[in-house]
């Protein structure tokens, strides 16, 4: 479960619940149990070391001071469906919204990849045509010899998923440059049920809503999309500013400790 802080202001972006009672129109509090309804979350067991451990670990990284010569990335990833229109749609007009037929036609799926350093505000997003380890493995020879070919060592932060891992290097790679890659990497993992933790989380929900509310039937166009974002957002050199530290968790998440 997201942090007090961190959830409370996704949940009022979105109008949810936990950020704070909802109003009716007439005034009153919107209390009354709806047990037809559900939210899905990410909830961490209660009392887990692991948990914590792993938590206190990418907070630790994310309160470093910036060093552009160890820069510090995230990186995640999100399966993409492609899809097409079955009929033309009505342009919008003064006065008239834009009207798309709700038919679709599935052009297959696609996974997109998206990295971010947030202290230099630089982000890296691009599609690829699955999610496998070899197709990671070649993310990070991209990170590591396109993106930051001159610095000895990359921190990255990620998912703890099944292809997020050095074996994968040496699928897609023959040895030598497998270990020469994998020596340049310190890797951190959020803990399982904790990806709110990971920055580059926050980054694709911002490009979702930004560039894919829309359908995109191919991944040439799709990346072409994938592309002017990137290069709106690394104009703007917008910062991301991680505020959640150690410290709020051990007060604010007290019940993920284990007690002694």
């Amino acid at each position: 479960m997201e942090p007090a802080a961190a959830g409370k202001a996704r949940a009022a972006h979105r109008g949810d619940p936990a950020a704070g009672p909802l109003e009716h129109r007439s005034g009153l509090k919107k209390t009354k149990l709806q047990p037809h309804l559900k939210e899905y979350w990410a909830i961490p067991p209660k009392a887990n070391g692991e948990f914590v451990a792993r938590m206190e670990d990418v907070l630790e990284v994310y309160a470093r001071p910036y060093d552009p010569g160890v820069p510090v990335v995230a990186m995640d990833e999100k399966p993409y469906q492609l899809l097409d229109y079955t009929r033309p749609s009505i342009e919008a007009k003064p006065g008239r919204t834009r009207k798309e037929d709700y038919e679709y036609s599935r052009k297959g799926v696609c996974s997109i990849f998206v990295w971010v350093e947030p202290l230099a505000g630089k982000r890296r997003v691009v599609a690829r045509p699955r999610r496998t380890r070899v197709d990671w493995a070649r993310e990070i020879d991209t990170l590591l010899t396109v993106d930051y070919p001159d610095v000895p060592k990359v921190v990255l932060v990620m998912d703890n998923l099944n292809t997020h891992t050095l074996g994968s290097l040496y699928e897609a790679f023959d040895a030598a440059k497998a270990r020469e890659l994998a020596s340049r990497l310190e890797i951190h993992y959020t803990p399982k049920h904790g990806s709110w933790l990971n920055v580059a989380e926050i980054e694709l929900s911002a490009l979702s809503r930004q560039c894919l509310s829309r359908r995109i039937p191919d991944i040439e166009k799709l990346n072409r999309e994938l592309r002017h974002w990137q290069e709106d957002a690394n104009a703007d050199k917008r910062p991301v500013n991680w505020q959640f530290t150690t410290g709020d968790a051990r007060t604010k998440l007290r019940h993920l400790y284990p007690e002694h």
